[in-house]
């Protein structure tokens, strides 16, 4: 081999090596897989609004999200990242290359948050359900929940605005506003209030509001779904023939203690709107978040005659219902026997 033959082969094998290396090193700077702490679970990072890349990536680090920090900071200097800071919640799959995951914060592609409530009776309750999945203060949106103009602007007053709110599961951007979060439960209680149903409130002579609110008691009355359309029955010929409603539940709402096992007489004297016992007709709002089932139970309820109904004795649930005064005094005499028995009070 000549003496220049064998120098154009030392120079081809030293491109070839540099060239390899460049692309080894190319390929670890945008695809190689970054593992988390065990290389399984999806990291969720949260970006606060005003952040800045240095925090970004003090998060990153200290999960162990990125193992070459040199790289990952070349690729996102190169990708102009570090001026395009978006806030935000982002899942990083384990194993995520650079180049994955700048690529999603730099599009500023959110992964929503699964948020789903139920079991809400208060503004206060609501708050404290969704307040620590969201980004916003949790009394920004209280605030708001307490305002009367916000509820006339979506056609509420401050009693009633809770009636938008329908328990169930939403995604929703960890990023929204308070203003957004509102929009966002407008637009769903829109949905459901269909021509339809807004037809069949108005047969039955209720507003959606007035559905709303009874839903609410019918609710809190069971929670089995095959007896709702009979409670809202009873309460429906209550309405009809102007006899107070004398629900239970209202009262708890009332006094403001959910946990009482016994209705007493100084629990029935209380003086407040929400007190059926004392007022005719329906409490000035809901006095929890009924479900799409207890909304649909008040719409399409049972005609029958019972005004009346207890607890059955056997701690089922269910109840017993009764046409008079007389047949629901025995009634009601089992449950009170069967309660102390148990040593409820």
């Amino acid at each position: 081999m000549t003496k220049k033959r064998k120098l154009f082969t030392y120079f081809l094998v030293l491109f070839s090596t540099v060239a390899a290396s460049f692309a080894f090193y190319l390929w670890q700077v945008y695809s190689s897989p970054n593992l988390n702490v065990d290389g399984k679970e999806t990291f969720v990072l949260y970006i606060p609004e005003g952040s800045d890349y240095n925090q970004v990536l003090d998060s990153l680090r200290s999960h162990n999200i990125i193992h070459n920090e040199i790289a990952f900071g070349f690729l996102t200097k190169r990708k102009g990242y570090r001026e395009e800071i978006k806030a935000g919640r982002y899942e990083i799959p384990p194993n995520s290359s650079n180049n994955t995951i700048i690529s999603k914060l730099l599009a500023g592609r959110q992964d929503p948050v699964k948020l789903t409530f139920n079991n809400i009776r208060t503004k206060e309750d609501l708050v404290r359900k969704i307040g620590s999945r969201l980004a916003f203060n949790g009394e920004e949106l209280l605030a708001k929940l307490r305002d009367e103009d916000t509820a006339n602007k979506y056609g509420f007053t401050s009693e009633t605005f809770m009636n938008m709110f329908l328990p169930d599961t939403y995604f929703i951007y960890w990023t929204v506003t308070p203003d957004a979060f509102l929009d966002r439960m407008h637009s769903e209680y829109k949905k459901f209030w269909t021509e339809e149903r807004k037809a069949k409130a108005e047969s039955i002579a209720l507003s959606p509001d007035q559905v709303s609110i009874l839903a609410s008691i019918v609710q809190s009355e069971t929670n089995k779904k095959d007896e709702m359309p009979v409670v809202a029955g009873v309460y429906m010929n209550r309405l009809r023939i102007g006899m107070p409603l004398q629900a239970d539940p209202t009262v708890k709402f009332a006094v403001g203690d959910f946990s009482l096992k016994r209705i007493l007489h100084k629990h029935l004297s209380i003086d407040s709107p929400y007190n059926t016992y004392k007022n005719t007709g329906l409490p000035p709002g809901p006095i929890a978040l009924p479900e799409r089932v207890a909304l649909d139970a008040v719409l399409n309820y049972q005609k029958h005659n019972y005004t009346y109904f207890s607890a059955k004795e056997d701690f089922s649930g269910y109840h017993n219902f009764a046409e008079n005064f007389n047949e629901h005094i025995k009634n009601a005499q089992r449950y009170q026997t069967a309660l102390n028995q148990r040593g409820i009070r």
